[in-house]
């Protein structure tokens, strides 16, 4: 593609020292050059809105790596093949795509490049015009689920602007661009290849009118860059790789047979992979005894009274939150009473030696799972010094009842960090088991995650303790059945709405 082309896409608290004597510091692992526009995180199609910041599930009920089906479309410059990915992804209607375009990896110039580039004497449709290093490494990250930034690349300036594009994992990645094919290991990560067949006619008209009409750039310019560069790249190196093509798509965007057949292979892939979890989280385990990575806080008159205020219905918010935080602080301090400690011997006020206890780690790091984990941060600040806290953000949608991650706010060096994982209730696990995934992703050791919630059900503890063995589990009660809404059973109800106040109307009349 030219350079005229748009981009277009219970014991007593423990108190944990930071590191850092300073002010907290807090960094993050989301830049902050990327904020998501509500414009930047969709397609819009005629019908409806498709998701491209956040990220489904892309794991299965073992916790395992479930891979997204990767899609290559290549074709010559202005053959179509944006138009043809676009209308894959409306037909698809699937709601967590990625579209990845081969022009984000155009190579930064050097001064005498650029002089060529102003003459139209810089072949941009050459494969040593892309930087396939990092091009490779991107889509690689995608494929195995890991968080990227891609680079957004000028066309005027022929320069890779400073800010990025945050894409993290889907259902499916699409990968477009004149030399999608060209690339061994491009192609060997690729599932389906298709290669868009334009006639040479057409692709050289719409390249005259984008280019005069968008770029201001003059005919004997574009007909120059065509002739001398642009024609004998695709017949050197585009059209020979149509041989790996599985499907040829003439006439580009208007094929509506090919895009239909490639949509119905795309669907049978998915189902095939198993992308559908909540479900089978909540039927799996039934029965069985809790597993050896669960840490129950130990049942006293006390904690069976707090239970009894914030399960009762009719508790009013302000004794609920009452009771909650004071519920809550209870089972940080029994979390943080399962971190290592080392032997150490300290002089009274009054001269005599004695020997205690201090935690062999300064480096603890808090993450809540919003919303309802937020309300566990204050109690984990309150009993650990400075300590860092990250965020998560985790939705259902509520058309597929799959949780979706859409945001999060982690230390830049969490790897090297003990987590104390928060989130008020654990039903079918599924939230939680997103958040280990995350963590996991970003380095942090398995056996470094403590999972801390109130009150968990039978079949969300089996679910993290099957898929994540080395994650202890923390909580004060486990329930043993969720009904057909994922709710706990005989539970507390949905703590997030009772403890903000954000109960919908039906529930507060009844």
């Amino acid at each position: 593609m030219s350079p005229s082309k748009q981009s277009t896409t219970a014991p007593s608290t423990v108190l944990v020292k930071s590191p850092r004597s300073t002010i907290r510091q807090r960094t993050t692992s989301v830049s902050q050059s990327t904020k998501k526009t509500a414009t930047e995180s969709v397609l819009q199609s005629h019908t409806r809105t498709i998701y491209t910041a956040g990220r489904p599930p892309w794991y299965n009920t073992a916790g395992q790596q479930v891979e997204p089906f990767v899609i290559g479309v290549c074709g010559g410059s202005a053959s179509g093949k944006t138009t043809v990915a676009r209308k894959i992804i409306e037909s698809l209607n699937v709601p967590w795509v990625v579209l990845l375009s081969m022009d984000s990896f155009y190579k930064v110039l050097t001064e005498e490049q650029h002089e060529k580039a102003a003459f139209n004497e810089y072949n941009f449709d050459h494969p040593e015009a892309f930087d396939f290093e990092l091009l490779i490494s991107t889509l690689q990250r995608l494929k195995d689920g890991k968080k990227v930034e891609v680079p957004i690349y000028n066309f005027i300036t022929h320069a890779r602007e400073t800010k990025t594009k945050t894409m993290y994992g889907a259902n499916v990645i699409i990968f477009e661009g004149i030399m999608a094919f060209y690339n061994t290991e491009v192609l060997n990560m690729l599932d389906m290849k298709v290669f868009v067949d334009t006639d040479a006619d057409i692709r050289l008209a719409r390249r005259l009118k984008r280019d005069i009409s968008q770029r201001g750039r003059d005919l004997q310019g574009v007909l120059k860059q065509y002739c001398n560069m642009v024609k004998p790249s695709f017949s050197h190196y585009i059209a020979p790789s149509m041989v790996h093509a599985d499907i040829i798509v003439p006439r580009g965007g208007d094929n509506t047979v090919a895009i239909e057949l490639i949509v119905r292979h795309v669907h049978k892939q998915l189902q095939a992979r198993g992308f559908k979890l909540r479900e089978t989280l909540a039927m799996s385990s039934v029965g069985q005894p809790l597993p050896s990575s669960i840490h129950l806080l130990p049942s006293t008159p006390q904690t069976q009274g707090l239970h009894t205020f914030i399960r009762n219905k009719d508790t009013p918010k302000d004794e609920f939150i009452f009771y909650s935080k004071r519920l809550i602080r209870l089972v940080i301090e029994f979390a943080l009473s399962l971190l290592p400690f080392k032997d150490v011997v300290v002089d009274t006020p009054q001269g005599v030696p004695y020997s205690g206890k201090r935690c062999a780690s300064d480096k603890i790091c808090g993450v809540s799972i919003l919303r309802a984990g937020e309300t566990m941060e204050q109690a984990v600040c309150d009993v650990c010094k400075d300590i860092r806290i990250g965020k998560i953000l985790i939705q259902t949608n509520r058309s597929t009842g799959e949780p979706e991650l859409y945001y999060l706010r982690l230390p830049k060096d969490i790897k090297d960090y003990l987590v104390i994982l928060m989130d008020a209730t654990v039903a079918t696990g599924a939230a939680a088991m997103m958040a280990i995934r995350v963590l996991l992703d970003h380095d942090v050791p398995e056996d470094n995650i403590l999972l801390v919630s109130l009150l968990m059900a039978e079949s969300g503890v089996h679910t993290i303790a099957y898929a994540f063995p080395q994650v202890r589990i923390v909580t004060s009660a486990v329930d043993p059945e969720i009904n057909e809404k994922f709710h706990v059973l005989p539970g507390i109800g949905n703590f997030g709405d009772r403890y903000f106040g954000t109960e919908p109307e039906e529930y507060l009349s009844n």
